[in-house]
């Protein structure tokens, strides 16, 4: 194999990619276990989430002593909260760091928690530049958990249009 450990970071980005048939056999075994596994990790993260966000609606709910507004106050923090750590504030660390307009953060940001990925966009990889040592384990926690946050709202969405 001639992988290196950023291989696992930049999945689907098109700039790293197994060389030899055995790499590749290994990337189709891989993927058979890892997507569905990858799901149900995605799916459980989620729900935590979820939890978080119910607990923080039961707080303001008692606070405010609003009444049977918890499932649209829920939703409406879960959005919320959501939209700003995932997808609005994440594009000013990247005009920091990678030296990215504001548009193209965001931009990267979309394209990367939907799983589309084209690859235009990768995060530090610009040879010019000087990462931070956190910089690469702070953005894959932000893609996992950007990526459940996402499958909640795609699943919000869902059950809307049922």
């Amino acid at each position: 194999f001639r992988f290196s450990a950023s291989f696992l970071l930049c999945l689907g980005y098109g700039n790293l990619s197994p060389s030899t048939a055995v790499g590749r056999i290994f990337c189709i075994v891989f993927a058979f276990f890892g997507i569905p596994l990858n799901l149900i990790l995605l799916n459980e993260i989620g729900q935590l989430m979820l939890l978080g966000v119910q607990h923080c609606a039961h707080q303001l709910e008692e606070v405010f002593h609003w009444q049977n507004k918890t499932s649209l106050l829920m939703k409406t923090c879960a959005l919320v909260t959501g939209l700003l750590l995932f997808l609005l504030l994440p594009p000013l660390l990247f005009s920091d760091k990678e030296g990215w307009s504001y548009e193209e953060g965001f931009y990267y940001s979309f394209i990367t928690l939907s799983t589309i990925g084209f690859g235009d966009y990768v995060i530090g990889m610009n040879p010019d530049r000087t990462y931070p040592s956190w910089y690469k384990n702070v953005i894959s926690l932000w893609i996992l958990f950007g990526m459940a946050w996402l499958a909640l709202v795609i699943k919000f969405c869902i059950n809307l249009l049922e």
